[in-house]
C-alpha cells in the first residue's frame, strides 16, 4: 500500500514543534536525523502536497554523486553521503531489513577544451587530493587509453575520480528515511501549506494554514519545498532567490554499445551522459536559454534531442551515432539564482523559519549531510558534525555568491 494511500490530510494535533512544508528528500532527510537523534524528544509533522511524490525534484533525479567540487565544504558534504550510503543499515540502526546500498563507481569525468577550464580543473583536483578524493588529471592520451571510445580531438585534459563517485540508490534511501521517521512518530498528511502567520514584528512564524482549513502552530517552521521554495517562503514575507529550472533527461541504447562503463562524462558543452544500466546510457542538458517554469510545466522539449543533445553526443562518443530513445522525461532544479549552491539554516531575523533550499541539482546527493545539519540545529541550535553556516541565509541578504566553479 502507498505512503499516499494511507497518509491522512488533517494532522491529529494543533501545536507542532517543528512542521516541515515537504517530504521529499530534504524533507524526509530532516525529518528522519531529528526523530533518530536521542537528544530531540519534540514532536514533527511533515506536510506535503503529493504524496505520490511523482513531479518532485527527487523523483526526477539521475541519482549521482561526486567529490569534485571546488570549495572544500561541498566536497566533505558529498563524502559523508558517500559515508552514509556505503553504511546505510548501520546509519539505519543496523535494521535488518533494510537493504545493503553501495555506489556504483562509474566516476565522473570532467573534460576541458580552453586553457582557463583545464586550469580550474588542476587547482580543484589539489584542493579534492588534499581533502581525501582520488580525483585524477589526465592528458587525452591517458584518457584514450582508459577510454578508448572518445574523440578528443578537441580536448586538452580531463578530471575524473573513479572512488566513491558515480550512481547510488537515492530511491531506497528515501523510502527508508519516509518509513523509519513515521515508525518514530514522525508524522505525514496529504496536504499544502497556503499561508504562514508571523509574530508582530515578523520577528517569529507561530503557524501555518494548510489548504484543507486547519491552523497548525509550530515551534519551528522547516522550509523544504524545493523549487517552491521561493513561494513557501514568500508567505512568511521573506525572499528567496530560488525558481525553477526545468532539466531534460534521456535514456538510450546503442546498437555498438561500450565495451566498458562510461564515466559520467560533462562535455564541455555542458551536455552529460554516463552509464545507466549495463547495455543502457542516460544523457542530460537543458536549453541555451534556461528560463524559470511553471512548477507543473514538465513538457519534454524534443528538438532539444534531435538539434543540440544527440550531435554532441555521438560527436563525443562516435559509437553512439545509432541510438535508440528508452524513455525521457523532464525535471525541476531548485535554481538558486544566486550561486547555484545550498541555502541552509535559520533566516535572520525570523530565527525559528528554516531555509533547506536551493539545491539547483546537488540535492539528493548532499540531503544525508544536510538533513543531518538540520536536525543539529533545531536540536542543539548549532551544528555539530559538519558546519554548513557557509551556506547561511546572511549571504543571500548581502548578496555575496560562492564561488563554486563544478556547477553541472
Amino acid at each position: 500500500m502507498s505512503a499516499a494511500s494511507v497518509a491522512p490530510s488533517a494532522p491529529q494535533k494543533t501545536n507542532y514543534d517543528v512542521v516541515i512544508i515537504g517530504g521529499a528528500m530534504m524533507g524526509s532527510s530532516t525529518a528522519w536525523f531529528l526523530a533518530s537523534n536521542p537528544d530531540f524528544d519534540g514532536s514533527v509533522l511533515v506536510v506535503e502536497r503529493d504524496l505520490t511524490f511523482q513531479k518532485s525534484s527527487t523523483m526526477h533525479s539521475n541519482s549521482c554523486m561526486r567529490q569534485q567540487y571546488s570549495t572544500r565544504l561541498n566536497i566533505q558534504i558529498s563524502q559523508f553521503a558517500a559515508d552514509y550510503v556505503k553504511n546505510f543499515r548501520n546509519f539505519m540502526g543496523g535494521d535488518t531489513r533494510v537493504p545493503v546500498l553501495s555506489i556504483q563507481n562509474f566516476g565522473y569525468l570532467y573534460l576541458a577544451d580552453q586553457p582557463a577550464f583545464a586550469q580550474v580543473l588542476r587547482d580543484n583536483q589539489k584542493l579534492q587530493k588534499a581533502q581525501g578524493a582520488g580525483t585524477r588529471i589526465l592528458t587525452p592520451n591517458e584518457i584514450r587509453a582508459e577510454y578508448p571510445f572518445y574523440n578528443l580531438d578537441d580536448i586538452l585534459l580531463g578530471s575524473i575520480n573513479t572512488l566513491d563517485e558515480g550512481y547510488w540508490d537515492s530511491g531506497t534511501v528515501f523510502e527508508w528515511w519516509r518509513r523509519s521517521a513515521r515508525e518514530k512518530g514522525v508524522e505525514y498528511v496529504g496536504n499544502e501549506v497556503v499561508g504562514i502567520t508571523c509574530a508582530s514584528g515578523g520577528a517569529r512564524v507561530q503557524s501555518v494554514t494548510l489548504a484543507t482549513g486547519q491552523v497548525v502552530a509550530a515551534g519551528v517552521v522547516v522550509n523544504a519545498s524545493g523549487p517552491r521554495g521561493a513561494r513557501t517562503a514568500q508567505m512568511a514575507g521573506i525572499d528567496l532567490p530560488v525558481e525553477a529550472r526545468k532539466r531534460f533527461t534521456w535514456v538510450f541504447s546503442a546498437q555498438s554499445p561500450l565495451d566498458r562503463n562510461l564515466p559520467l562524462t560533462i562535455d564541455p558543452s555542458g551536455v552529460h551522459v554516463r552509464q545507466d544500466g549495463p547495455k543502457t546510457y542516460m544523457a542530460g542538458g537543458h536549453t541555451a536559454e534556461d528560463p524559470a517554469v511553471d512548477f507543473d510545466d514538465f513538457t519534454m522539449d524534443h528538438n532539444l534531442w534531435e538539434s543540440h543533445v544527440w550531435p554532441i553526443i555521438a560527436t563525443r562518443i562516435p559509437q553512439f551515432e545509432c541510438l535508440k530513445i528508452i524513455t525521457e522525461w523532464a525535471g525541476h532544479y531548485a535554481y538558486n539564482l544566486l550561486d547555484q549552491n545550498a541555502i541552509i539554516g535559520p533566516h535572520d531575523q525570523m530565527k525559528n523559519f528554516m531555509f533547506i533550499n536551493g539545491f539547483s541539482g546537488h540535492g539528493l546527493q548532499q540531503s544525508p549531510a544536510m538533513g543531518r545539519g538540520m536536525a543539529e540545529l533545531i536540536t542543539y541550535g548549532a551544528y555539530r558534525s559538519l558546519d554548513l553556516s557557509d551556506f547561511g541565509y546572511a549571504r543571500v541578504r548581502s548578496a555575496t555568491a560562492i564561488k563554486e566553479r563544478a556547477i553541472i
